[in-house]
């Protein structure tokens, strides 16, 4: 199995922390032309600047994912850098904490319109443009356990990343006959920005004491799943949906 990605073009939403971070520097160290995306210029030029200097190729491309008239000139900006996208990483995510009864409209619409409504526009216009050159691809889809599973205190969150999962499997079956694969990672409990003061409060630790690994899961338990999805060893892999979570889900 090889996981060389020298040549391919990837293009990794949400990439100014967290994952997508991680899976910018993966891709890049596997060879691959990265365009790193997301609203913060800043961290954005900073991650090109590191991946730059350690011998990677990367290109900086600020977008808000939830602009819909932004996405297929981010993409433009892209392929006028490295060519045609081959791997879409469709990374980009929120949430909102509280209970369902205190979830405003505008919360609710601000979850579904990133993590749900922004995958399947990006994804929709970049199958069209594999789907012209003929060439085919890779979709990775950024789940969660929450795809399956209820995650209290997070019911749109849940709702979107169950949607994403369902919109995986569709794209996969129409897809397929054009060699489009399209899977979804779905992680357990990762310390990020956005939970980090959770989990090193006394409730946080008491939940990952709850946990059958009693810890945390680390984003490099995810490297080698997320290389096979983006190269060509995963071919015969379509449609699925695969939870990477150290049991947390069970």
């Amino acid at each position: 199995m090889q996981f060389d990605l020298t040549g391919k073009t990837a293009f990794v939403t949400g990439a100014t922390s967290g994952l997508g971070q991680h899976f910018a520097r993966l891709l890049a160290r596997a060879g691959a032309n990265v365009a790193v995306a997301g609203r913060r210029a800043d961290r954005l030029q900073g991650l090109e600047n590191e991946l730059t200097g350690s011998g990677g190729r990367c290109a900086t491309v600020v977008l808000d994912v939830t602009k819909a008239e932004a996405l297929a000139p981010a993409l433009d900006q892209a392929e006028a850098r490295f060519g045609a996208i081959d791997i879409l990483v469709n990374n980009a995510g929120m949430n909102v904490q509280g209970l369902v009864v205190e979830q405003s409209v505008a919360d609710f619409d601000a979850v579904m319109n990133t993590n749900l409504r922004a995958p399947f526009l990006l994804a929709q216009e970049v199958g069209r443009r594999m789907i012209a050159r003929k060439k085919g691809g890779r979709i990775i889809n950024l789940g969660s356990i929450g795809s399956f599973r209820v995650l209290p205190g997070l019911a749109a969150y849940c709702i979107s990343k169950a949607g994403l999962a369902m919109m995986t499997q569709c794209l996969a079956r129409e897809w397929a006959r054009y060699d489009i694969n399209v899977n979804a990672i779905c992680p357990g409990y990762i310390e990020t920005e956005l939970n980090g003061a959770w989990f090193n409060s006394d409730q946080g630790q008491a939940q990952i004491r709850s946990f059958p690994k009693r810890r945390l899961e680390k984003e490099e338990d995810l490297d080698g799943l997320f290389l096979l999805l983006a190269s060509d060893a995963s071919r015969a892999i379509t449609g699925s949906i695969i939870a990477i979570d150290e049991a947390q889900s069970l």
